[in-house]
């Protein structure tokens, strides 16, 4: 895995993307400090013990947080009733970053799944 990876796909995306998945970034890393960056699936991805905890990716009308599993978004149920979501993307526009604390309820069910605790 490699952080220049995912250095490379956002400085391949046009703003305002770019600055938004920046700053999905820059939490991610603040939540989960020890994270290692890299690609997964094509997509940046962050993984901790080895497992991949979170993601995102950028699409031609939106950007979407990948939680690297189908379960999540389930046990976070009201809280994304403002986003779009399938079993395995949450949805959000191309210029509003997703708030810290629900990034921070996202990576802490995520890594419960995969790490116990």
């Amino acid at each position: 895995m490699s952080k220049k990876e995912v250095d490379d796909y956002l400085a391949s995306l046009p703003e305002p993307k770019r600055s938004t998945l920046e700053a999905l970034r820059r939490t991610i890393l603040e939540v989960l400090p020890d994270a290692e960056e890299g690609m997964s699936y094509g997509l940046p991805a962050f993984r901790s013990q080895g497992k991949v905890i979170a993601g995102f990716a950028a699409f031609k009308n939106h950007l979407s947080y990948l939680p690297h599993s189908g379960s999540v978004f389930s046990e976070l149920g009201d809280e994304l009733s403002r986003y779009e979501k399938s079993s395995g993307a949450l949805r959000f526009p191309v210029d509003q970053p997703l708030p810290k604390a629900l990034v921070q309820k996202l990576i802490t069910v995520r890594t419960r799944q995969v790490l116990g605790g």
